[in-house]
């Protein structure tokens, strides 16, 4: 009896990452090659097996204690890939009364320490995630890093969160005087890039922001983790507010960039922002037919008022239709090879331009087309304020003693290339004070503006983005807002710690920052829903969840001798493995996550033959959580032939015929039909 019941029994853990990683090689694991010589004295690329078998969880003395090679090394490393190996059993339970829209939503706020929930995800949301954006703790010596003891992080995240009683084990902060600063950070962001690189499609991208303390250490790790060849950017972001902490003005942050598989095409490429608020102007200009050099000046001091990008700003001059333009030199740069070297006449005094040492960048024919010359003449001129001229999409000085330009009108741009350089003011912290109404929140949380413009530029208007370091909910919030913008259909995952909020220096009602980023979230959605036909929007609103411990338990060998009486008790009280009172939608949940099927799917509860039965995916999965189940049940289940079909083991009350006819009824309905027909039986 055992043999045909075996099989139907679920293990409630999250996906074993070992096994999974099995499947691919290159792909999966790009921190297992490594650079040697090879016998001629080359320097080549190399599989380090010991690595590969250490990443599989599998630890060998040769490589604890072999010769150092190259590549990143730090203490704690081992641990940190024991860790990853290790599956999680915990859970993430619904919480309706904290959620928007619980039941038609698609988007997730997940309360929780980040490495357990980035486990718990990796069954539903493996190779699924568009754009990953986090803002990790700077390692500055004062924020929250990791459990002390992390390989205890479920019990640890339940004292510190309030869910257990505690026997000392706390979270940490990190001093710069500790032996092991660099190293505890380490430790802790190792992991959880490791399980978010899983978590990425193939056309996927990371972009992750970082400061001068650790972002040496962070582009190394991310190499390993990301390969070397997956990396695209080191984005400077001036937020201008400068800090004065090693005597300069420290203006810049940086977000590094990192794509899934570089094979594939990536260009980065972005809105024009701010572009209603420079349209008013200019058509106020016009309207007032301002003088064109004046004009320029007050498009100019619009820039500097509302920080525009360098992308745009380089549209600065206007011609008599007050056109913003701007130019970019005719003649070939410093390069390798020479461009095309013809005459040029000035379209005024008819004198020729001197030819560039380094020839022109376009060929004859199609600067002439460019220039409308037809027939050796210009059949259109443009005179400008200070004696220059446009001639077609070139520009000419008001004598031949300086080379012309191609000029680009930029109404005539739709979106621009990243830029390696951003200018954004960093005024997220006055956002979050004008949703609330009031200051004394938080200082640098990250400006929507800026994230907006990373969400945007992977082109992409639906999809799935994900912050597993959400903070006060600023990334959540720009993807809300780009939806806005352009009828977008993304969705997003936001994973927060409840840390606690210091009532001392921060005035306001809120105890945790997860609480604070829920409110927030609210009130952003709550605000748009009078602009958005929300109704059966499923980018709409947010589903709550939080981490906690399992609803299934876990028979665990004594850790000492005892006598046979207290193991047979043991035994006795691990019979019914679901926990007593449990609530059934939480176990549903849990249920769908370590099923592999995303805890945002349609949920429905339905009655079959007299039983209450939840219908996930519009049928797709079956789950019956009732504490009884018969033939006629079974038999109903198989006319509906869902994918997968969920039951309480302790439904069949040892009633082990039953519960054998039941696992040979779906053995044989499923070999009398095609694969994809087939019932996947489990009990729990």
């Amino acid at each position: 009896m055992a043999d045909n019941t075996e099989n139907t029994e679920m293990n409630g853990e999250s996906l074993n990452i070992s096994e999974q990683r099995q499947k691919e090689l290159k792909q999966l694991f790009p921190g297992v090659f490594t650079e040697t010589k090879n016998d001629q004295g080359e320097i080549v690329e190399t599989i380090d097996f010991e690595r590969l078998k250490a990443e599989l969880g599998e630890f060998s003395e040769i490589y604890d204690n072999r010769r150092e090679r190259y590549g990143m090394d730090w203490p704690g490393k081992r641990a940190c890939l024991r860790l990853i190996q290790e599956p999680s059993r915990a859970a993430l339970k619904p919480c309706r009364e904290e959620s928007v829209d619980f039941d038609t939503t698609e988007n997730l706020f997940i309360e929780g320490d980040n490495l357990e929930v980035l486990k718990l995800l990796q069954k539903s949301y493996y190779g699924k995630v568009k754009m990953i954006y986090i803002d990790p703790p700077y390692n500055t010596g004062k924020e929250f890093i990791y459990p002390d003891n992390f390989s205890e992080s479920l019990d640890t995240y339940l004292e510190y969160a309030g869910l257990k009683d505690s026997e000392g084990k706390k979270f940490s902060t990190n001093t710069a005087n500790e032996g092991r600063f660099h190293t505890k950070w380490l430790n802790m962001m190792y992991p959880r890039l490791y399980l978010a690189r899983n978590l990425l499609k193939e056309d996927g991208v990371i972009f992750i922001s970082i400061d001068d303390n650790e972002v040496e250490n962070l582009r190394r790790m991310c190499d390993e983790i990301f390969g070397e060849e997956n990396f695209v950017e080191s984005i400077t972001w001036n937020k201008r507010i400068p800090k004065n902490d090693k005597g300069i003005g420290n203006i810049h942050e940086y977000i590094l960039i990192y794509v899934k598989n570089s094979n594939i095409n990536h260009e980065f490429k972005v809105n024009k922002e701010g572009i209603s608020e420079l349209d008013d102007l200019l058509n106020k200009l016009k309207r007032k037919k301002v003088p064109l050099v004046e004009a320029e000046a007050e498009i100019k001091k619009l820039y500097k008022k509302k920080g525009f990008d360098r992308g745009i700003t380089l549209y600065n001059s206007l011609n008599k239709e007050y056109r913003l333009w701007g130019k970019i030199n005719m003649s070939w740069p410093n390069a390798n090879t020479f461009g095309p070297d013809y005459e040029v006449l000035h379209p005024k005094t008819k004198k020729a331009v001197k030819v560039p040492d380094r020839g022109w960048r376009w060929k004859k024919e199609t600067f002439e087309e460019a220039a409308l010359i037809k027939n050796g003449e210009f059949t259109l001129v443009e005179d400008l304020p200070d004696g220059s001229c446009i001639c077609g999409s070139i520009w000419f000085a008001k004598d031949e003693c300086t080379q012309p330009s191609s000029i680009t009108f930029l109404d005539e741009v739709k979106t621009f290339l990243l830029r390696s350089v951003i200018s954004t003011k960093s005024d997220g912290g006055v956002e979050v004070e004008k949703i609330f109404g009031e200051k004394g929140y938080f200082s640098y949380p990250k400006p929507t503006k800026l994230l907006k413009t990373f969400i945007e530029s992977v082109q992409c208007d639906d999809g799935l983005y994900v912050d597993f370091f959400a903070g006060t909910a600023s990334f959540p919030h720009a993807v809300i807002q780009a939806n806005k913008d352009d009828l977008g259909s993304r969705k997003f995952i936001a994973i927060q710690l409840p840390e606690p909020i210091d009532t001392n220096t921060q005035k306001n009602r809120f105890s945790n920052i997860a609480d604070l980023s829920k409110e927030r979230l609210r009130r952003v959605l709550a605000d748009f829903q009078n602009e958005l036909d929300c109704e059966n929007n499923s980018a709409f609103g947010f589903k709550v969840l939080k981490l906690d411990v399992s609803n299934i338990k876990r028979w665990r060998m004594p850790e000492k001798d005892i006598s046979n009486e207290d193991l047979v008790q043991q035994m006795e009280l691990s019979v019914d493995h679901i926990e007593p009172n449990v609530v059934q939608e939480d176990l549903l949940y849990e249920l769908l996550i370590k099923s592999g099927i995303m805890p945002t799917e349609k949920v429905e509860q339905i009655e079959i033959v007299g039983h209450q039965v939840f219908s996930v995916a519009d049928g797709t999965l079956l789950v019956h959580l009732e504490g009884n189940i018969d033939q006629s049940l079974i038999d109903a289940v198989l006319d509906k032939a869902p994918s997968q079909f969920i039951c309480l083991d302790k439904a069949f009350h040892g009633n082990d015929q039953l519960k054998a006819n039941a696992v040979k009824t779906f053995e044989a309905f499923n070999q009398g039909k095609e694969k994809i027909d087939s019932i996947d039986f489990k009990t729990v």
